[in-house]
């Protein structure tokens, strides 16, 4: 008899399912004060929960037996998701089923921002004054709205919009432009244009290190006077100390915003703010939403009990004891070369390509899935999976393949080979001794390195004077070099892996591509 515990209130429709499963024992704890349901955690196999219950070291380690756990929502920001894969829990999460109750908040703050329509309901209402030349709003027809993030709820609250006569213009690097040109969505290739072009400007991206601050005060400046804000996605896409200031300012004439840095936000600087419309974090907070999730994360909570399936799973462990034991480095050197590729472009992916040699070609299909895996999640975030990495593939229009090479000299290479708008970005790797990791070759350029640390790479003109500008650079920023690897290709090009003692800044890589001889610098860290 399998455990599964409840730990945060979802609708009766989900619990019911469990409760009538004949080979599953449902510990409903909801009703819990937090430091007594720790000691309901030693013994249960899967356990539900929600945004109220931070699964942290404290619930993890009052868990000897959990196996699964699945987040009854979309974000999994109270999770410790690395603490729960160091001990073999499986994460996963909720993801679609409350996309349209998103999508309709979203157009409720959108509606309200052109309108003021809190403050002329509240005037009235609670003031009793009828005075309705004080709340002159404006159209949304003919206005434009810039979608930064093209998803599920990106893209259909810009369907949405286009309904009410406004023109959409979206921005999202990695969707593909005709996802948003099918649509009658002009597809715009830099953020810029969406902050200078923009009469109101929606977020719908998921929280990740790029995405973290993504507005902020300089994005601001570039506005429009009077630009209309909405954020209905996660706390933080926005930086809050820059949006008080332009609201203060006038900069921005109104805000709407349903998630906030830290919740709960009874004592936010926003809510002193008269042209501002804030909830309570209530994107899925719509009778449907609540009973598909309560449904859908019963019925994984169910299957991962019985060790059917772990739908959504976004950290489903590598079961390297099942292999070869020379196939397991492989497997974790192609997830950082995935990784490192997913940083040097970050422009729309066309294709993803594995090439093999030696005896590890017979390991390409789950090869190719952790390259597909590291790319995707590099630059879509948390939410892509060994499961799902195919089909989010698909989805995005990102071809994948795998093919076997003739020997090149190495016993055993790996190639992975990703196609975007900008390039075609090629990195190959093997393995020296039992698990000694290396780069051989990015780009056509043969190079020796390990794929660890915070590293710059910079394609050149292979002129005299160029690692002497470089250096000269680095330390009059005080940047330390901690090894500095080059490759040339014969054709007057040559390319540099400049391992670091320290982070970079944004300026200081503007600096490196500002050097005469540079075609590209790009920073990534491993």
């Amino acid at each position: 008899m399998k455990k599964i515990i409840v730990c945060d209130a979802i609708l009766d429709k989900g619990a019911e399912l469990l409760r009538k499963a004949d080979d599953v024992e449902l510990i409903e704890a909801a009703h819990l004060p937090k430091d007594e349901l720790l000691t309901k955690l030693s013994d249960v196999d899967v356990a539900i929960t929600r945004s109220s219950t931070d699964v942290d070291l404290k619930f993890i380690n009052a868990c000897s037996n959990l196996k699964a756990l699945v987040r009854a929502g979309v974000g999994v920001d109270n999770v410790d998701i690395d603490e729960c894969s160091k001990k073999g829990i499986i994460v996963m999460n909720v993801p679609t089923a409350n996309t349209i109750a998103a999508v309709e908040l979203t157009m409720n703050h959108l509606l309200c921002s052109a309108r003021s329509f809190v403050n002329a309901h509240n005037f009235l209402k609670i003031q009793r004054r009828w005075e309705r030349e004080k709340w002159y709003g404006i159209e949304l027809m003919n206005k434009t709205l810039g979608v930064i993030g093209f998803g599920n709820i990106g893209s259909r609250v810009a369907v949405r919009a286009k309904a009410f006569g406004m023109k959409v213009i979206a921005y999202d690097p990695y969707v593909v432009a005709s996802k948003m040109t099918d649509l009658g969505i002009e597809c715009v290739n830099s953020l810029d244009t969406i902050l200078t072009q923009s009469d109101f400007i929606t977020m719908h991206t998921p929280k990740t290190k790029e995405t973290t601050d993504m507005i902020s005060f300089e994005e601001i400046s570039k506005m429009k006077d009077g630009v209309r804000l909405i954020n209905c996605a996660r706390g933080g896409l926005y930086n809050e100390d820059a949006l008080c200031e332009g609201l203060k300012s006038g900069k921005i004439a109104w805000l709407g915003i349903d998630v906030f840095n830290k919740e709960p936000a009874t004592n936010h600087p926003f809510l002193d703010f008269e042209n501002v419309s804030v909830t309570s974090h209530l994107g899925a907070n719509t009778l449907e939403s609540q009973e598909n999730i309560a449904i859908q994360a019963c019925e994984q909570a169910l299957n991962a009990a019985r060790g059917i399936s772990y739908p959504n799973a976004l950290n489903l462990p590598i079961k390297t004891e099942d292999l070869p034991s020379f196939v397991a480095p492989y497997i974790e050197l192609i997830s950082k070369m995935g990784f490192l590729a997913a940083q040097l472009d970050k422009t729309p992916i066309k294709a993803i390509k594995l090439e093999s040699e030696g005896q590890i070609s017979e390991y390409n299909e789950s090869l190719l899935t952790f390259a597909t895996v590291s790319v995707l999640r590099g630059i879509l975030g948390e939410n892509i999976n060994y499961i799902n990495a195919h089909f989010v593939a698909k989805d995005k229009g990102v071809e994948l393949s795998s093919c076997i090479l003739p020997s090149s000299g190495y016993s055993n290479k790996i190639t992975i080979k990703v196609i975007t708008d900008n390039s075609n970005l090629s990195i190959s790797g093997t393995i020296f001794g039992e698990n000694e990791q290396r780069i051989v070759e990015l780009n056509g350029f043969d190079v020796d390195f390990k794929p660890k640390g915070k590293m710059i790479i910079l394609n050149n003109n292979d002129i005299p004077g160029v690692i002497a500008n470089v250096s000269g650079i680095l330390a009059k920023n005080n940047v330390n070099i901690a090894d500095f690897r080059l490759g040339r290709n014969g054709f007057g090009k040559a390319l540099a892996v400049i391992l670091l003692d320290a982070k970079i800044s944004k300026a200081l890589l503007g600096e490196l591509r500002a050097v005469d001889a540079c075609i590209f610098a790009e920073y990534a860290e491993i």
